[in-house]
């Protein structure tokens, strides 16, 4: 069994998009993203315009997982200083391989951009999910996202429904593993720490 505290989280770089395509394909054969859909949101992931934030995991060296976040928010926009949270972030993809699944890796995937959202100064942050991806949405209603909608269709060529689903403050820490006590902050999510 292998445990989330041998894994290292770092920035993806583009040398990192082959293996991050393989285990894309691997995970999502049907509506997986192409490579040059990674590339484009790299392209959008550094620098003092940056308007996404994605890593990935490793362990021993192995791609063991990713996820991605894109904002549109003030301090992407590039009005910093208003002192209110006042954007939006949105959970591009968190993907971890089978062999990692039930270690926690996905918490501390999905701890990573929320501490990206609250860096860009993001008041909510959205996510789609598949309807059939029970897994996923119980790690999402453990860290405070509530279902809002439903895309009818969204996942292609599949035609899988989507649920569209919003934190309403990344910053507000929540422990997901006792929802019910947000005071208990979860691997510093809270403020607006700056990882980068």
């Amino acid at each position: 069994m292998t445990g989330p505290e041998k894994v290292a989280l770092r920035e993806m770089r583009w040398w990192d998009i082959e293996r991050v395509f393989r285990l894309e394909r691997e995970l999502f054969p049907e509506d997986a993203w192409s490579r040059g859909m990674f590339w484009s949101e790299l392209a959008h992931a550094r620098g003092p315009a940056a308007t996404r934030r994605y890593v990935v995991a490793e362990e021993d060296g192995r791609l063991v997982g990713y996820a991605g976040l894109t904002s549109a928010g003030a301090a992407a926009d590039g009005d910093e200083g208003t002192g209110a949270a006042t954007g939006v972030a949105d959970v591009q993809t968190i993907a971890v391989s089978r062999d990692h699944w039930g270690t926690g890796l996905g918490s501390r995937l999905l701890t990573e951009l929320l501490r990206a959202a609250t860096a860009f100064e993001c008041a909510e942050v959205l996510l789609e999910c598949r309807i059939d991806n029970v897994q996923a949405q119980k790690l999402y209603e453990r860290f405070g996202f509530e279902t809002i909608g439903v895309r009818k269709g969204y996942y292609q060529p599949g035609n899988v429904d989507a649920l569209v689903m919003r934190l309403a403050d990344p910053s507000t820490p929540v422990n997901p593993a006792n929802p019910g006590n947000p005071a208990t902050p979860v691997n510093g999510v809270e403020g607006t720490e700056t990882h980068g």
